[in-house]
């Protein structure tokens, strides 16, 4: 599943792709960290915001709230857990994710992209998180499915892939239409190469 991304090509592609107005200038990223701001796209166009959601009413077993930010959701589960039941839909553009594979201290990293070139599209859950002091911050998640045989010898979990043509479906229609999304990305399109020349410690 989606740990870290990037995205370097031209926002303006993206718009042209999604039919919406080009977002301000992106920077080439090639390493999107959790916590950081990233892409993303809803009915109101695009936007950046938090990769990582602090669900609402999330609580221990003393009942007090849990803070732990999530940047993956299990499809699965998403339309039935209460963490999630103000959450809005969202999609989040990239060139591809990292993933890596290895014991510790020797992994190995691997960039998974498509084979054509052309961008992915995460399905994604998002809201907006209100703290202390009246600072509110847009912070979404995306959303993750079993793998496809492309990516299922590197990690278990792959994120929900969207076709152009099934993004407004995603961000408009109905729970029943939601989850016919949930499904892995067809096999073969996928592209996994090692990721060289990464300088991990910069975004």
């Amino acid at each position: 599943m989606p740990g870290r991304l990037f995205l370097t090509r031209d926002v303006g592609e993206l718009a042209a792709i999604a039919g919406v107005d080009a977002p301000e200038t992106n920077l080439p990223r090639r390493n999107i960290q959790p916590g950081q701001e990233i892409l993303t796209l809803t009915l109101e166009g695009f936007q950046h915001m938090r990769w990582g959601m602090i669900p609402s009413g999330r609580k221990n077993a003393r009942g007090r709230p849990v803070m732990e930010t999530i940047i993956n959701a299990r499809s699965e589960t998403v339309f039935d857990k209460t963490a999630f039941d103000d959450m809005r839909r969202a999609v989040v553009p990239v060139d591809g994710w990292y993933e890596w594979t290895g014991a510790k201290g020797r992994k190995t990293a691997w960039a998974i992209t498509t084979k054509d070139g052309r961008p992915l599209w995460f399905a994604a859950i998002y809201d907006v998180w209100n703290g202390p002091g009246g600072v509110s911050v847009p912070q979404v998640a995306t959303l993750t499915c079993p793998p496809n045989r492309d990516v299922r010898d590197i990690h278990d979990r792959m994120g929900v892939l969207l076709s152009p043509e099934d993004i407004k479906l995603w961000l408009t229609g109905d729970p029943d239409v939601a989850r016919s999304l949930f499904r892995p990305w067809p096999d073969g399109r996928l592209s996994v190469s090692e990721a060289k020349d990464v300088d991990w410690s910069q975004p």
